[in-house]
């Protein structure tokens, strides 16, 4: 019995002893009391969200500050892991670490906070950048856009390396690494290059921006969706997307109808050549009347508008039309030129005469009275055997005669 007691009592010692040197010279019971630490500090994270954040963008909206509301739904997330930065913190603090183990936990510590740091500024670019309404003025919303992806990416950069040096790593031999390694990929990589650059000098020329309607000539045409540092996104009108190369926009002719001013019509209208000098007459001015006298077309002050009698065709005479209407959108466009088309005919149709179509005429000045006779010459065999040949047989007209 006392045999067992003993051995009893050395167990117990070692488990004390096991419990006592825990995990690297650090006892299991400072370690649970971190990790308590840690987890109080995320209930406090989840309470702080519920009770501070929550409210916070609530009432931002309820002001209708737009901005604020932008800005806090940005900065959500890193100020939501900045209770878990402080939990680790104390957690750290409270196990009471020695040499190798408090350098790394203290830098793990800086790491999290440079973490916090940076993830909240690479957030707040987006939300600073659309409220500034003068810089968009001033750069089109698509170089305010590259603006911002070329600061996020210098954010990101300048975290990486200020977390290398956290770490003691020397960031000046990484970048002159990175240099080589640029060199190498710059030599296999020039159209990326050249795509960049064209976009870049697409931007500055501000051939277009999001949302134009554009034609690529011989590529694509469709609403521009995003100017991206190798390509443009062009969704054709088919809800195709096109990704065109930055490099091809800048080389080839490139059409932007968004920046018309106004739209043209452009017909040649053809009536009939039995249609009298009065009734052209007639015709032209009704339909001269009727654009210049409605507000929906642009005035002969503002653009080039022509109706005139313009050719003799093979088939018709030909009327030029050719005006502009006031808006450029394309539904309200095909609307007019509809009522355009309604009226032409109605004005065509009440001067008496028609539309031309392609036709040809067959002028016909005498008729043969008599329709002569096909001659066969006879063969030579039935020459010979005295059978009659077909000139020597009756027509049709002679046997009529002969049975009358």
């Amino acid at each position: 019995m006392d045999q067992i007691g003993s051995k009893f009592g050395e167990f117990q010692a070692l488990v004390v002893d096991v419990w006592l040197h825990g995990f690297m010279g650090i006892d299991f019971g400072r370690i649970f009391t971190a990790l308590g630490i840690l987890v109080l500090f995320l209930l406090i994270r989840r309470a702080f969200t519920w009770f501070v954040l929550n409210r916070v963008v609530a009432y931002s909206k309820r002001r209708g500050s737009l901005v604020s509301a932008e800005v806090m739904e940005a900065l959500r997330p890193p100020i939501r892991f900045v209770p878990v930065v402080v939990g680790v913190f104390f957690a750290f603090q409270f196990l009471n670490l020695e040499g190798e183990l408090d350098l790394v936990a203290g830098r793990l510590n800086r790491t999290l906070i440079v973490f916090v740091l940076f993830w909240g500024i690479y957030r707040l670019l987006g939300p600073l950048s659309s409220s500034i309404e003068k810089l968009r003025l001033l750069l089109t919303s698509a170089m305010v856009d590259w603006l911002v992806k070329f600061l996020r990416i210098a954010v990101f950069v300048l975290g990486v390396a200020t977390t290398l040096e956290v770490w003691g790593i020397s960031v000046g031999p990484v970048l002159a690494g990175f240099g080589l390694i640029g060199v190498a990929v710059a030599l296999g990589a020039q159209d990326l290059f050249k795509n960049l650059i064209a976009g870049l000098l697409i931007l500055a020329e501000r051939r277009f921006n999001i949302g134009d309607w554009v034609l690529v000539d011989g590529v694509a045409e469709g609403n521009v969706e995003s100017i991206g540092f190798r390509s443009t996104l062009v969704r054709r009108f088919d809800k195709a997307p096109v990704f065109v190369p930055n490099a091809k926009l800048s080389d080839n002719a490139v059409t932007n109808f968004t920046g018309m001013t106004h739209r043209r019509i452009y017909w040649v209208i053809g009536v009939e050549y039995g249609t009298t000098v009065e009734q052209l007459r007639k015709i032209r001015d009704s339909i001269e009347e009727y654009i210049t006298g409605n507000d929906e077309f642009a005035s002969p002050d503002e653009v080039a508008t022509f109706i005139r009698i313009d050719s003799f065709n093979d088939s018709s005479i030909d009327i030029l039309l050719y005006c502009f209407t006031r808006t450029t959108k394309w539904g309200e466009w095909l609307k007019i030129k509809e009522e355009l088309a309604f009226k032409v005919k109605e004005i065509v149709e009440g001067a008496g005469t028609g539309f031309a179509f392609p036709s040809r005429s067959l002028y016909v000045h005498t008729l043969p009275s008599e329709k002569p006779e096909v001659f066969t010459p006879p063969s030579d065999k039935a020459a010979k055997d005295g059978r009659p040949t077909q000139n020597d047989r009756p027509s049709l007209e002679d046997k009529s005669s002969e049975e009358a």
